[in-house]
């Protein structure tokens, strides 16, 4: 909380106030905020906004200081005095909502009045950020993570379901004034990308705009994206360390202007701070989240976006989805899929069963095994004993060992070797035996071809196929 108050601080020192349409859009009548922030002062006064009001368009806020003493307020040219009541110092005041703005507050505590400042925030309604005028939104079709609001003069918002928000600011524009102290300001154009997510640099790749990324969190022998090793050989994408570990002068020399991190980066929370503290905006991917395999997909349309190819992501998008699409209407094969891998500790890692594998298999027409095991209803990976795994999966229509995230197998009496107990599945006696590549993770843009070699699996077929191969 410190630090968005200190946010809000920053703001308010480099932006003045901006009052007009203090409540265009929002019908008259009183409402509760749906968010107030402050900040100032010596900490000791609590300060509350119970409740608005909105006249004609204009917005009056209703501001409680918890002390007695404050005698009056002012915000810009206008003065207001208080109202000395049970709940406090009441003041009704003119506001505009949804930016910031200061308030200059005196108070009689001390043996002079004395004029304090603070800086405040009220969001309410559907407003538009600091005033400017929505034009629409981004069409999603499958993805549930993040959303986009186009407004007027080309500037985009979008809201991530961790609670994220961004405002991207197009090449030439100026960054509205009174954002709310949340909004992380992304001015285009976006390049010299520090990488570290690395599920993303195929959607990077697939629309063209791998000349935006520098540093990459990957070294280049860690990439199957052709292009990506390609560009490291020829240095125009350098390696700036590993998500935990980034080197801060290399993106400072880089001048970086984007980090795009994968999850991994909350483990490891005070780096995402110190590049921030270096002026570098950090951006989570969470497109592995997605339950449908085309919601990871869609994502492409974000990076689209701030990458200034949205039509290229479209294009991209929509042939991946009439490709699922097709495959999906020709039914179920009733066929059994366990998707697996074995950690050299002997437990077995399988996929949640609301994880977008789980929902490939059956959008290419079988039947994921890993639905009823305790804990299973998640859309990451799960570990399970042997023993679980063993009465899940033992008498599955087809296994497929995960090679993305374990060493890869050639055979199947090496996948035998991993675990012995492999020996007694129906797979293994009637030939069903499949591994992954291990690009497949980065992969992200070619999910509809994923989902092809999966029903090619489950009708018999083994030529064509990219992402999986059959163990002999």
């Amino acid at each position: 909380m410190k630090k968005v108050l200190a946010f809000v601080l920053l703001l308010a020192l480099l932006m003045p106030a901006c009052m007009c349409e203090a409540g265009s859009g929002i019908a008259d009548g009183t409402y509760v905020p749906e968010e107030f922030v402050f900040s100032g002062g010596t900490g000791r006064v609590t300060i509350t906004c119970p409740e608005v009001s909105v006249e004609n368009g204009a917005a009056t806020a209703k501001l409680v200081f918890s002390s007695r003493n404050y005698t009056s307020v002012r915000i810009d040219a206008d003065s207001y005095e208080a109202e000395v009541s049970d709940e406090g110092a009441v003041f009704f005041v003119s506001v505009g909502l949804n930016r910031a703005f200061t308030v200059y507050a005196t108070t009689v505590a001390m043996s002079v009045p004395h004029e304090i400042e603070y800086q405040m925030y009220i969001a309410l309604g559907d407003v538009a950020p600091a005033g400017l005028r929505r034009t629409g939104s981004m069409f999603l079709r499958y993805a549930r993570g993040f959303s986009v609001d186009y407004y007027e003069g080309g500037y985009a918002m979008i809201s991530v379901e961790d609670g994220e928000t961004y405002l991207v600011v197009p090449e030439g524009k100026e960054t509205p004034e009174g954002l709310h102290p949340s909004v992380t300001v992304l001015k285009q154009p976006l390049d010299n990308i520090y990488l570290a997510a690395t599920s993303a640099m195929s959607l990077f790749d697939a629309v063209g705009a791998l000349d935006t990324i520098r540093l990459s969190g990957t070294q280049q022998d860690g990439w199957y994206v052709e292009n990506a090793v390609k560009a490291m050989e020829n240095g125009d994408i350098i390696f700036a360390g590993k998500y935990s570990t980034p080197d801060f002068e290399l993106l400072i020399r880089e001048h970086c202007r984007l980090a795009v991190e994968s999850m991994m980066i909350l483990h490891t929370p005070q780096v995402m701070e110190l590049i921030r503290l270096l002026g570098i905006p950090v951006f989570i991917d969470r497109s592995s989240s997605e339950a449908h395999p085309l919601g990871r997909l869609e994502w492409i349309k974000l990076y689209g976006l701030l990458t200034g190819r949205e039509a290229e992501a479209e294009n991209v998008f929509e042939a991946q989805a009439a490709q699922v699409e097709a495959i999906d209407s020709k039914g179920g094969s009733g066929k059994t899929v366990a998707f697996f891998s074995v950690k050299p500790d002997g437990t077995v890692t399988v996929r949640g069963s609301e994880d977008y594998i789980a929902r490939s298999i059956e959008l290419a027409g079988g039947s994921y095994v890993f639905t009823s095991i305790e804990g299973q209803e998640t859309n990451a990976s799960v570990s399970v004993t042997m023993e679980t795994f063993y009465m899940t999966a033992k008498d599955a229509d087809y296994i497929i060992y995960n090679s993305a995230i374990e060493a890869p197998v050639s055979n199947v009496a090496e996948l035998i070797s991993v675990q012995p107990l492999l020996s007694d599945f129906r797979a293994v006696s009637t030939g069903n035996v499949f591994c992954t590549h291990p690009s497949l993770y980065q992969s992200t843009d070619k999910i509809g071809t994923f989902i092809d070699d999966l029903g090619k699996m489950l009708s018999g077929e083994t030529e064509g196929m990219m992402f999986l191969n059959k163990l002999n």
